[in-house]
């Protein structure tokens, strides 16, 4: 049996590292929740095109992107600047605490926090910039302008490149 690889996404590398590090966090368990998939096509989709018709063709195509389990070391260092490196700590850390396997399971379990402590030595953020950045995320519900102001940065940063 082969597998088949999916055809390339309509996004830049630099998205798709991006999208990659935060899926990386997300399977980082073992389990890939449909809570985490939601918010990822959600907020990529959003991220990387303009229009909602555009959106949703986007999050077809990244949606077999996310199956695939790419090693944090792998896709950290294709980040370039401090944005995107905050960026998907943010996010990463919205998408691992969106959901627990069990009722009883922690929203963050043990996995999670491991591999989330892995990408916050690989991005080498400073720690007040971490807990910045936790909070924004556990504050997301009422708080979503956060995330917008980020991706509008981002979108002008990649409209830039």
């Amino acid at each position: 049996m082969t597998l088949q690889v999916p055809p390339p996404p309509s996004i830049s590398p630099r998205q798709l590292a991006l999208m990659r590090i935060v899926a990386s966090m997300a399977w980082s368990d073992g389990n890939l929740a449909q809570e985490e998939v939601d918010l990822m096509l959600q907020r990529f989709s959003g991220l990387f095109a303009q229009d909602p018709e555009q959106q949703a063709v986007l999050q077809k195509e990244l949606r077999d992107y996310l199956m695939q389990n790419i090693p944090l070391e792998e896709s950290v260092p294709k980040l370039q600047t401090q944005e995107e490196r905050e960026f998907v700590l943010r996010l990463g850390y919205e998408v691992i605490s969106s959901s627990a396997r069990t009722p009883e399971e922690a929203l963050i379990n043990a996995e999670e926090a491991d591999a989330y402590q892995r990408l916050v030595g690989l991005l080498n953020l400073d720690a007040a910039t971490v807990q910045r950045l936790e909070t924004e995320a556990q504050a997301a519900p009422s708080t979503d302008s956060v995330i917008d102001n980020m991706t509008a940065h981002l979108q002008q940063f990649f409209a830039q490149s």
